[in-house]
């Protein structure tokens, strides 16, 4: 990602059309640092730079270019600005802006953008244009451990209390990473999103536990073990994600929290097609 920069690193910089998804990651910058990406190209900002990233259909008359070949966005539809130490999205244009899942911010109205990879969406009637945001969190401190070298747990070993605390450290550096027995049970919640499958949801949790007692017989899954894993995924990734607590969410909850945990996974590509492997042998 080191070749994103046409030149140095200033305040307010360029992102050349070729660079990849923000989604894959970021070059080294100052956390809070502002990526924003269209069809285009786009642009990377400083936070301190009082610096308004304004997008729409009209590349002249913008910083960032998103759905040039479509007259029903508008010529300059937002902008990106930076208040309170925080970055807003204004939508100034007709059509509406969808965050990830139906949150919807309608012509006129604003929103805070997290801390995290956002794709947005313009909606208009038949297709979406997609406008990528990458806000720069924190850096990993140095040296930090990968989970996939470290030993086995084992409660009679004396060096295990060692080992549990290096375990809860990697897992802080990457929340994200999921182990072989969370990816697998929410491999079977979102199969019907990963199947492409037009409005899914996710399964029950006494299907999620049928299928996976088929393919583990020996394992003695039931409702709650399932539901207890995905819960578990859910509170670590809360700190980082909206709209995975209760507290969050308006009654009827229904399938709200799994829904956005799944959308959340499926964006930072955290699950992906071929998993399906995973429970289609």
């Amino acid at each position: 990602m080191s070749t994103m920069m046409r030149k140095p690193q200033g305040k307010v910089d360029i992102l050349p059309e070729e660079i990849g998804s923000l989604a894959t990651g970021l070059p080294p910058a100052e956390p809070g640092t502002l990526f924003v990406k269209g069809s285009n190209g786009g642009m990377r900002v400083s936070p301190d730079a009082r610096f308004n990233v304004v997008f729409g259909r009209c590349a002249p008359d913008v910083h960032v270019c998103v759905g040039g070949d479509d007259t029903r966005v508008s010529r300059q539809h937002g902008i990106i600005t930076r208040e309170h130490s925080r970055w807003v999205l204004y939508n100034l244009g007709k059509l509406a802006i969808r965050f990830p899942g139906s949150r919807l911010v309608l012509g006129g109205h604003r929103a805070e953008l997290p801390v995290m990879y956002t794709p947005l969406f313009i909606v208009s009637p038949g297709q979406e244009h997609l406008l990528e945001v990458r806000i720069a969190a924190g850096q990993a401190a140095s040296g930090s451990i990968d989970v996939h070298e470290l030993a086995t747990y084992d409660p009679d070993d004396p060096d295990a209390e060692r080992a549990n605390a290096e375990r809860a450290i990697a897992e802080r550096a990457n929340p994200w990473r999921l182990s072989e027995q969370e990816r697998l049970v929410l491999v079977c919640l979102a199969q019907r999103y990963l199947r492409q499958e037009p409005w899914p949801q996710p399964l029950t949790w006494a299907q999620v536990a049928d299928e996976i007692g088929r393919l583990r017989p020996a394992e003695n899954w039931n409702w709650r073990k399932a539901a207890r894993v995905v819960t578990e995924v859910r509170n670590r990734l809360s700190p980082h994600v909206g709209g995975l607590r209760e507290e969050e969410i308006p009654p009827p909850i229904g399938n709200a929290l799994n829904h956005n945990l799944i959308v959340a996974l499926l964006v930072h590509t955290r699950l992906r097609t071929q998993d399906l492997a995973l429970i289609d042998g």
